[in-house]
C-alpha cells in the first residue's frame, strides 16, 4: 500500500466530504446512473472515520434514514425495458448501491437503528440488481458481471 497515497485521499476526503449535510437523496437517480453519488460519498467516509464518527457523519449527510419514510427513500430502481441500454444502468444502479450500502453497514454500531432499513434495503438491491444479469443482450452482459463480482465477494468491506 501507498501510505502518502492513502494518506492523501484520507485528508481531500475529510476537505471535500466532512461538512457534507442534508443530502437530497430524493434526486437520485439523475438520469441514467449506475453509482450513487451519496452512497458512494457515505462509503468512502465510513473508511476513513471511526464508527462513531461514521454514525454521526451519516445521520447529518442522510438525516431521511432516520425518519419513518427510510424504506421509501431507498427503494431499488424497477426496470420495466430490461434490453434498454439506458435502463440498464439501472441494474448497476442497484448492484452499486447494494455493495455501498453493506459497507455503510458493516462500519456503523451493532446498536444502530438505521440497521435494519439498511440490511433489508441491501437486500432488495441485490434481488433487483443480480435478475438478468447473465442476459444474452449486449445491453447488461457487457458490463455488469464487474458489478456482481465486487458485490459477491464483500472486496470492498476490508478496513
Amino acid at each position: 500500500m501507498n501510505k502518502g497515497f492513502a494518506d492523501l485521499i484520507e485528508h481531500k476526503a475529510q476537505r471535500f466530504y466532512r461538512s457534507d449535510r442534508n443530502y437530497p437523496f430524493h434526486f437520485e437517480p439523475l438520469g441514467y446512473d449506475f453509482v450513487s453519488p451519496c452512497l458512494a460519498e457515505a462509503d468512502l467516509m465510513r473508511r476513513i472515520l471511526s464508527p462513531t464518527d461514521f454514525a454521526n457523519w451519516l445521520t447529518d449527510f442522510l438525516p431521511q434514514l432516520l425518519t419513518e419514510d427510510a424504506a421509501n427513500c431507498l427503494q431499488p430502481i424497477q426496470i420495466n425495458k430490461p434490453n434498454d441500454y439506458l435502463q440498464s444502468h439501472f441494474r448497476g444502479l442497484n448492484l452499486s448501491r447494494a455493495w455501498m450500502l453493506e459497507g455503510i453497514i458493516s462500519r456503523l454500531p451493532d446498536n444502530d437503528s438505521r440497521l435494519d432499513t439498511l440490511r433489508a434495503a441491501t437486500v432488495l438491491h441485490r434481488q433487483y440488481g443480480l435478475v438478468d444479469v447473465a442476459s444474452e443482450h449486449y445491453t447488461s452482459s457487457h458490463w455488469l458481471g464487474t458489478f456482481v463480482v465486487y458485490l459477491v465477494t464483500a472486496r470492498g468491506l476490508c478496513k
